[in-house]
């Protein structure tokens, strides 16, 4: 999550955001991450960057493929293990037996909701074993218009924490346009019964025509494999600007940097999670609305939860879209200061996660 994926900001505030929050809550954090390879392509020395950068020095440790650790000797990792409260598992990818056997409660944290379980339908081994509790950004899940399966489990529903003093607002703006950074795709879509879950290619799709209806720059930090090349003719020719992310977002300090300094977000979101209605809501919206950057994020039903119309808007369309823009346009510094609020209410990591520990006491 931060060592075998470096140099993507984004995928490590991710992460950061829990580690620091369970910090400022008074827990004693450790960070441990399995990877294959730990040294090949610096893994290990961006991760122990990110660890030093954010005092968390002495706290991490990588696991090889061989069992070999990186950061904290095997022995202290042992002892972290007895020790914890707790193992919050991030899809279930800590699967040495040698930690989980040594802590009582072991959740399972699945940030990619719909996907896990409906992969977990078809048979494949989603690591849901070894683990006592089970929590999901799916915030709607086992509701009615929720079509995810439970797989026999009960799931808690979290939003995702974001660390309010991490991402205080600045006034100025580097670009005077909507941002977002994301991947066009991230893997194989699912179908099943007759639905199509698919990924960001699918939702943007859908509105490429949105910078020709709408007067407004569209700016898109997006991870898109450069044989995609009719997808990325649509885009230019309707009018989208594309930035790469590796200039914007390889590290958590220019990725809050590109955040900040955006006028508002638009955020879409992957196709499964719009049409299973899961309630997701994206973490890098979350980081946004605490930098008061309004955001106006693709509806996967997450209104159910988290108040819209003032700084955080929802879209089903182009004419939400415009509609939202407008509103932003009319009241610049009121839609900012809104936006922050939904953070600081909604969102605060010590909020959040608060209540999912008493969850899974």
């Amino acid at each position: 999550m931060i060592a075998d994926t470096p140099h993507r900001g984004g995928a490590t505030w991710a992460i950061l955001q829990y580690l620091i929050g369970l910090r400022s809550l008074g827990c004693a954090v450790t960070f441990v991450e399995p990877v294959e390879e730990p040294l090949r392509d610096g893994r290990a020395a961006y991760c122990a960057r990110v660890m030093s950068d954010h005092d968390l020095s002495g706290q991490w440790c990588l696991v090889s493929g061989d069992g070999t650790t990186i950061g904290m000797e095997r022995s202290e990792l042992r002892a972290a293990a007895r020790e914890a409260d707790v193992l919050i598992n991030v899809s279930g990818m800590l699967t040495d037996l040698d930690v989980l056997e040594r802590i009582d409660r072991r959740v399972y944290l699945d940030l990619d909701p719909g996907f896990v379980q409906m992969w977990h339908d078809d048979g494949v081994d989603m690591r849901f074993d070894n683990h006592t509790h089970f929590a999901t950004l799916a915030d709607n899940i086992g509701s009615d218009g929720c079509s995810i399966p439970t797989c026999g489990r009960t799931w808690i529903p979290t939003l995702p924490p974001v660390v309010l003093a991490a991402w205080s607002p600045i006034a100025e703006t580097a670009r005077d346009s909507f941002t977002t950074i994301a991947h066009w795709r991230s893997y194989g879509s699912i179908h099943r019964d007759g639905v199509v879950y698919g990924q960001k290619a699918h939702s943007v799709r859908a509105i490429v025509d949105l910078p020709q209806r709408v007067d407004e720059r569209f700016d898109l930090a997006l991870d898109i494999h450069p044989d995609e090349t009719r997808d990325l003719a649509e885009l230019a020719a309707n009018g989208w600007a594309l930035i790469d992310p590796d200039q914007v977002a390889a590290t958590p300090a220019l990725y809050r940097d590109f955040v900040r300094g955006s006028r508002a977000e638009l955020g879409v979101a992957k196709s499964g999670y719009v049409v299973s209605q899961a309630g997701w809501f994206s973490d890098r919206s979350a980081c946004y609305l605490a930098s008061g950057r309004p955001v106006v994020a693709q509806s996967t039903g997450f209104e159910r939860r988290l108040p819209t119309g003032h700084g955080l808007f929802s879209f089903v369309g182009v004419d939400d879209i415009a509609a939202a823009v407008e509103t932003i346009r009319a009241d610049p510094c009121g839609q900012r200061m809104a936006a922050r609020a939904v953070a600081e209410q909604h969102l605060s990591a010590e909020s959040v996660l608060s209540r999912l520990l008493e969850n899974i006491s």
